[in-house]
């Protein structure tokens, strides 16, 4: 499972998402934006998760 992680974070290197905020709240009128938000990560993240999957699947075969 974590190798499968590392892989999709190699090709995905982020998400963004977007939400309405309330800008102006003046009793009955109200004004909403929608704004953009991005989580990012960088490629080498992958990469680590990939690596500690493969460590994982090494020492269990080992027992």
């Amino acid at each position: 499972m974590l190798m499968v992680i590392g892989v999709i974070m190699f090709v995905i290197t982020g998400v963004s998402y977007t939400i309405e905020e309330t800008i102006v709240d003046a009793g009955p009128i109200e004004l909403k934006a929608d704004r953009e938000r991005e989580i990012n990560w960088p490629p080498y993240a992958g990469g680590v998760a990939v690596v500690a999957g493969l460590a994982l699947v090494g020492i269990s075969r080992k027992r």
